[in-house]
């Protein structure tokens, strides 16, 4: 978020006008000074510590992918882009699966890993299922086993997957669904000699652009993979108080403002075990859409179905938070949090990797974004969140990224001749 050389480097450039710049430097230069300090990196609520090797490497040892990662843990760079294969057509530049050209090239196996991801991940209505969900949060369950005081133990190593006591922890329930179609998909490509702990990071970056709205984060591959446990109580509490879970998420060098990042992906969930009585609940009003309806709703109104963490709600009211929480909520919210999501997952995703220097970037193995969508049932969704009653057939249809039109309108119509039930 260093935007004061970039509005400066724009009063001194040739004058390049298109419609709505005014407005577009306006909010660029109101998201630098929105607390009166200049760019957020300055006043300390910003990430910026570098991670594994790049912490002892001199700039004269860093490879490109060592540079651009230096640059995006420092606030610089891009941490979205969307460099692509070209898949279709004369231009096609993606070799056969299994040919030596593929063999060739570090990347060309996770287009097709991707694509098959993408089948499992984006439901029938458009939005993502719950499994590209619990993948966005088998990335999190894998690196957040890190700290800086956890030395080479934990972070996104796999061991969530290959050790063999992780997937028992209480903190890891409910991905038992996502850990065993991830083991489905390593053992389909394990003889491309691809990684556990690549797979999670890279099976997290194409749930969140698969889902729409969301960013397409820059991907890496070449992490080391781990059988050994993480250490234990390295994951945020849904009850946690403020104070405990800042300090939680600075222990592994994520700021304020980067923890208020990674928390809107709660904007795609719907919850099952924090209150089992109300499985299926969602987070906010567009489950399954990469939106910034979760900032707003956990500020303001929110329909009666929504459902609140606990810790969600009490970071947004603290004074560390709050700021940037609004913001996301407020006008240009969702370039800005695509932005700054993109760069602390990341970071989030180097968390104990110690050859971040000799990592590849295959960003251009993800599938393309989804700039805009509306869901073709909403009307039927407006009238499922204006309720409580529990139809436990409508919110698995919703998990599943369904469409849910003919599901609610037989069930509430079933409701309304048997019980008088009003919706």
């Amino acid at each position: 978020m260093r935007v004061a050389l970039f509005t400066a480097a724009l009063a001194a450039a040739p004058v390049l006008a298109y419609p709505g710049m005014k407005n577009t430097i306006a909010e660029i230069q109101a998201r630098a000074d929105a607390d009166g300090n200049g760019p957020d990196v300055e006043d300390g609520s910003d990430s910026s510590e570098l991670l594994g090797d790049l912490v002892t490497l001199d700039d004269s040892q860093l490879t490109a992918v060592g540079k651009s990662v230096k640059s995006l843990l420092t606030g610089g760079d891009k941490p979205e882009s969307d460099a692509a294969y070209i898949t279709s057509g004369r231009a096609n530049n993606l070799p056969q699966k299994g040919s030596p050209a593929c063999a060739a090239d570090t990347c060309c196996i996770w287009k097709y890993i991707a694509n098959d991801m993408t089948n499992t991940f984006r439901g029938k209505s458009g939005r993502c299922t719950d499994l590209a969900r619990a993948a966005v949060r088998l990335g999190f369950h894998d690196a957040g086993g890190w700290s800086k005081f956890t030395g080479d133990l934990g972070g996104a190593d796999g061991s969530i997957i290959l050790s063999p006591d992780e997937m028992n922890r209480g903190e890891n329930r409910g991905l038992e669904e996502i850990v065993a179609q991830t083991r489905i998909w390593f053992n389909q490509y394990k003889q491309f000699n691809i990684g556990m702990a690549d797979l999670i990071q890279f099976g997290a970056n194409v749930a969140t652009v698969i889902c729409p709205l969301g960013p397409r984060i820059r991907t890496y591959i070449g992490r080391k993979d781990s059988s050994q446990n993480c250490p234990e109580s390295m994951l945020p509490p849904v009850t946690g108080s403020a104070d405990f879970l800042i300090e939680l998420f600075e222990n592994k060098t994520i700021r304020p403002h980067g923890l208020t990042a990674l928390i809107g992906a709660h904007t795609t969930s719907q919850q099952r075990f924090v209150d089992p009585s109300r499985a299926g609940d969602p987070q906010d009003s567009t489950p399954g859409v990469w939106d910034v309806k979760f900032y707003k709703e956990t500020l303001g109104s929110a329909p009666a179905r929504v459902f609140r963490f606990a810790s969600d709600v009490v970071l947004a009211k603290d004074s560390r938070i709050s700021k940037e929480f609004q913001a996301f909520a407020g006008q240009g919210g969702q370039s800005h949090w695509n932005e700054d999501y993109a760069r602390e997952y990341i970071r989030l995703s180097l968390l104990g990797v110690q050859n971040i220097n000799s990592l590849t970037e295959c960003t251009k193995a993800l599938p393309g974004r989804t700039g805009s969508f509306t869901a073709p049932d909403q009307a039927a969704l407006d009238k499922w969140l204006a309720t409580k009653d529990r139809v436990a057939k409508i919110a698995d249809e919703l998990r599943n990224g369904g469409n849910i039109s003919s599901v609610i309108n037989n069930v509430f119509g079933w409701l309304k001749s048997i019980f008088g039930f009003r919706y």
